[in-house]
């Protein structure tokens, strides 16, 4: 990724995660965002329900605001007795399945988040997805 995710690398991210969920008969919500957690590009995918659709878009969003994957976030509340609460802010989450996006030199330049699937697998297919950039 260069210094930014530009609306074609986005769209791909999508389209690549949807393919991986079509071929395992998965119905998923795909979102990715810019560094600060405003949206790129969004997609869903048919039967996919609208609770699906608001998590995707908020752990994207989560992943980039505070530069980690939302699954490390939630192991750091637990750990501190923190509540989400914390961060005043509604949209952030812990439930796994953000993943922030880097440049090479490790910098956060934005994040993927996915739902539909258990958190775990959500995760694990935006990583997947980074892997292949």
């Amino acid at each position: 990724m260069m210094g930014s995710i530009s609306l074609a690398q986005a769209q791909s991210m999508i389209t690549d995660s949807i393919h991986w969920a079509q071929e395992n008969n998965q119905h998923i919500a795909v979102a990715v965002v810019d560094s600060v957690g405003e949206l790129i590009s969004f997609s869903r995918m048919d039967e996919t329900s609208p609770q699906t659709c608001l998590l995707a878009q908020n752990k994207a969003y989560t992943a980039a605001r505070d530069r980690q994957k939302t699954s490390q976030l939630a192991a750091w509340a637990k750990e501190t007795s923190k509540t989400i609460n914390f961060w005043t802010d509604p949209r952030i989450t812990g439930m796994a399945g953000g993943v922030p996006v880097k440049d090479k030199a490790g910098k956060v330049v934005g994040a993927i988040g996915i739902s539909g699937m258990a958190e775990f697998d959500d995760e694990a297919l935006a990583e997947s997805i980074l892997a292949q950039r």
